[in-house]
């Protein structure tokens, strides 16, 4: 499971998602990219959830690259407590994702089985995607 191995703060404030990525919206390392058509929170749970969805598809070979990392911890108030007493307890980590972000990449397999292994780590994640394939290769 992606975690930070430690942070500044232990609780912070939800990132606010903005309107279109700055940076990491091109396939760098790999042939083919899942880029993000949508925004929402992800996380680690459901990045690790597309990375085996990935693989398993892929029958380990080729190689993945992970392009976010959740290093945001969300917070959450255990059922029925009223209101105020301060924050609640760290459920999990987030990455925030806007629209263009390539969040993973693949290299080392055909464009079928590529596209295939895409698809499915899609299902996994809470953004519309696209697939799309490095710049020069087209």
């Amino acid at each position: 499971m992606l975690v930070p191995k430690r942070t500044k703060h232990k609780k912070e404030f939800k990132p606010k998602l903005k309107d279109r990525a700055k940076r990491g919206t091109n396939v760098d390392f790999g042939e083919f990219g899942l880029q993000a058509t949508t925004k929402a929170y992800v996380t680690n749970r459901q990045i690790e959830a597309a990375r085996i969805a990935m693989t398993r598809n892929m029958k380990r070979n080729g190689q993945v690259w992970i392009k976010i990392f959740p290093s945001r911890p969300y917070t959450k108030k255990p059922l029925e407590v009223r209101m105020g007493k301060g924050k609640g307890n760290v459920e999990g980590w987030i990455f925030p994702v806007e629209p263009g972000r390539v969040m993973f990449e693949v290299a080392g397999v055909t464009e079928e089985v590529a596209r295939e292994s895409l698809r499915l780590a899609a299902h996994k994640l809470p953004v519309k995607t696209k697939i799309i394939k490095k710049e020069g290769d087209q």
